[in-house]
């Protein structure tokens, strides 16, 4: 996958279990801290104990990227108010670019030009995403429901 200049590969390859074993620990303590179990401590240069209070969006976004990190999957970062080529948005969506053309082509994700190129923001890139899983979940509950009525 290519990714945005400011994206943030941390690895090429996934993550050893000794890396997951690690992060499951630490996910461990932050959920604990934040469920306030634990308290979290920092050592300062002159070896002085710093209290560190996470703010729960903080918190539970580390939180998601230890559990990520400790099942094994590797992790890329893309910050939502970066501008993405085709390919790239492409690879997020896990589609063919020749489709995700045809999505900008039915104005289904907003995109701007620069130059001759078609560049699109992260942040509406992952808006469609969102409302994709719903209408993907929507269709399932109502076939659920067909499904159901049929026995």
């Amino acid at each position: 996958m290519t990714l945005p200049a400011n994206s943030k590969a941390f690895t090429d390859e996934l993550p050893p279990e000794e890396a997951q074993a690690v992060a499951n620990q630490l996910r461990q303590v932050l959920a604990s801290a934040r469920a306030g179990e634990a308290e979290l401590y920092s050592h300062s240069r002159n070896d002085e104990k710093v209290k560190i209070d996470l703010h729960p969006l903080v918190s539970d976004v580390l939180i998601d990227l230890l559990r990520l990190i400790g099942s094994g999957d590797a992790v890329t970062l893309v910050p939502i108010s970066k501008k993405l080529t085709t390919q790239q948005a492409a690879d997020i969506l896990n589609v063919s670019r020749p489709y995700f053309i045809k999505l900008l082509d039915e104005e289904a994700i907003p995109y701007d030009y620069v130059g001759r190129h078609r560049r699109i923001m992260a942040h509406d890139l992952f808006e469609y995403k969102k409302r994709r899983m719903k209408e993907r979940a929507a269709a399932l509950d109502a076939l659920g429901a067909v499904d159901g009525e049929m026995l």
